[in-house]
């Protein structure tokens, strides 16, 4: 396992002091400053420590190498342990490091982060369960994910898919961009599409943890209706989840952030560590890369979902119609259906 430590001093040395003795032995330290060339198809835990503005200048410098393609990480798989002197940011910092880093081929866990903030105030629900004090709990989550890491294996085909959208296929961008991508998936892979519009899946109201814990353990929701009798089913049994996104206002549409609200009760059933995270996101002018990190928050390190390579499809596409028009997206939606695949 590498773990890779962007020099952000004192607070990166405080975090490498932290994290050593949680650690293998045999961890070796890399700092990106000195090059991420070498680290394909490993295991790679990304350390991350911001100052009090929530920033760090070498770790900058490497998000951009990872944008910029500079450090190819083909074949790794990755979690990542973020550490602010103050209560912002972590998150923040976690999912664009997230996005940039599966851009560049790495895939991530499913809940692939352990973040920190200045007071270790986020890690007071787990210290009380644990029956410690909030520092051992931050040290307890760091040892499970490191062992998940460690040992997690690679995952079977994908035999069952299930894509989920809120669209009108008569005028949809995003479904012309799905259909794309379907026409090159091979007959071995079932495909089920499920249409969450028109007020089939109402949001979650917040109940209390054990009332959803109660109705989750019974496989359903205390409101029960088409999520708890078709969308619960269908998650249960594919192998890759497919979220088919129309960016209208920068943000998942209604019905799809009920969807990832509503998925709660399940999850407090079962994780969805085995089970594939996609997304097709079809912007009109710009903005694509918001809703990728939304679904990386919310799927990937909420609800524990695995994040292949390259996740996410992003196009740009106003006018109806226009998106089977760009030039040479006929071969990227075919790319993209080959390595869900692969």
């Amino acid at each position: 396992m590498t773990v890779i430590l962007p020099a952000n001093p004192p607070y990166s040395t405080k975090l490498k002091d932290l994290l050593t003795p949680l650690l293998p032995a045999d961890a070796l330290w890399r700092d990106p400053a000195e090059g991420m060339g070498g680290l394909e198809g490993g295991r790679l835990l990304f350390a991350v420590a911001l100052d009090e503005g929530g920033c760090g200048l070498e770790y900058y410098r490497m998000l951009s190498a990872l944008r910029r393609g500079e450090a190819p990480l083909e074949g790794c798989t990755a979690a990542l342990v973020v550490a602010g002197q103050g209560e912002l940011y972590t998150k923040d910092v976690a999912r664009d490091l997230v996005l940039s880093a599966n851009m560049a081929g790495c895939a991530f866990l499913g809940r692939p982060l352990v973040e920190a903030t200045g007071s270790l105030r986020n890690f007071q629900v787990q210290a009380e369960i644990n029956g410690t004090d909030e520092a051992a709990a931050f040290s307890l989550a760091v040892e499970e994910l490191v062992q998940r890491l460690l040992y997690w294996p690679p995952l079977p085909p994908v035999k069952k898919l299930l894509a989920l959208h809120a669209s009108v296929r008569s005028t949809s961008n995003t479904l012309a961009l799905w259909e794309l991508v379907r026409r090159n998936l091979p007959d071995t892979v079932e495909v089920r599409e499920l249409c969450l519009r028109n007020g089939t899946v109402s949001d979650c109201n917040g109940c209390a943890y054990t009332t959803c814990l109660h109705f989750g353990e019974q496989g359903g929701c205390f409101y029960g209706g088409p999520m708890v009798e078709e969308v619960f089913p269908a998650v249960r049994e594919c192998d890759a989840l497919v979220m088919l996104c129309a960016n209208y206002n920068d943000a998942l549409s209604a019905n799809l952030t009920a969807f990832v609200n509503r998925l709660t009760a399940l999850f407090r059933q079962s994780r969805f560590y085995d089970k594939r995270l996609y997304g097709l996101i079809v912007s009109g002018y710009s903005g694509g890369d918001l809703l990728a990190r939304q679904l990386i928050s919310g799927l990937n390190m909420n609800k524990s979902f695995y994040l292949p390579p390259r996740f996410c499809m992003l196009e740009t596409a106003n006018e109806k119609g226009s998106l089977v028009r760009l030039p040479g997206v006929a071969e990227r939606g075919a790319a993209f259906a080959r390595e869900m695949v692969r």
